[in-house]
């Protein structure tokens, strides 16, 4: 009878408060005598970080206040780890599967923040995700160039390099911290790229992430690139347009990006 009622005004909360630039709060319901079990709150937000990674929970703008601290487990805890680095090893069979051509047109195209780079020494000081995003403070961060290397996309990165393909950097930040990026790029060892392609201001101001990231893939399908793999911790970063032959999507229930 609880798991009814608690059902039924979730539900009702849920296409009640919907809106498409919030996700519903709470999360969880409590029961009226007492609350949800820490067994069925991890299992609750477990389900909601799935639903996240694949895509079925958007837009969102922040992580469930009920779940603040179950991601920030989940990204400390060393899972979190173990998810990129499955990722990474899955990325590394392919690029070794295939024949790369010797006209030197085959790319594999990257993100960079939560895809080479970790902002987590940021999302520490806010959160995990319970913050709404301030893009003022996030750029802040950046043009101090210190956030390190994800370790396991590091050596996917030399190895795709190794085996000769063309290496683009497409990003979603903006063309005045170039600088900072190439800096932040190189001090952590990623050494060499062939492109790296920030948001230039106002030709791609208002632009949501997956138009702009859209367009500039096509920008490279009609320059004779094939782009065979396309690494990004949003489905932004790989959809919907000019999509490579492989995607792979790392693993991020910090921040979602339209």
């Amino acid at each position: 009878m609880k798991s009814l009622m608690c059902f039924v005004l979730f539900s009702f909360f849920f296409y009640a408060s919907f809106s498409s630039q919030e996700f519903p709060r709470p999360l969880i319901l409590e029961y009226p005598d007492g609350g949800v079990s820490q067994e069925e709150l991890y299992l609750q937000c477990t389900s909601w970080r799935v639903a996240v990674e694949a895509n079925n929970l958007n837009p969102w703008k922040t992580v469930p206040y009920e779940c603040g601290d179950y991601v920030k487990t989940y990204i400390m805890g060393g899972s979190y780890k173990l998810d990129l680095e499955r990722v990474s090893n899955e990325a590394s069979v392919f690029a070794k599967s295939v024949g790369v051509e010797k006209d030197g047109n085959d790319a594999w195209v990257f993100d960079i923040d939560e895809t080479l780079l970790s902002n987590l020494p940021y999302y520490a000081d806010h959160g995990y995700g319970l913050e709404v995003f301030n893009g003022v403070e996030f750029d802040k961060w950046v043009a101090k160039a210190m956030a390190p290397a994800i370790e396991s996309s590091l050596r996917l990165y030399e190895e795709v390099l190794s085996l000769g393909f063309k290496v683009f950097l497409l990003t979603g930040r903006n063309e005045n911290l170039r600088d900072a990026t190439v800096q932040n790029l190189m001090n952590v060892g990623f050494k060499s790229w062939d492109k790296l392609i920030l948001s230039r201001g106002a030709e791609d101001h208002g632009k949501i992430a997956m138009i702009y990231k859209w367009e500039k893939r096509n920008e490279m399908v009609k320059e004779g690139f094939r782009i065979l793999a396309n690494s990004g911790d949003q489905w932004s970063d790989l959809l919907p347009s000019s999509m490579s032959t492989r995607s792979f999507k790392l693993p991020n229930p910090m921040y979602y990006i339209p």
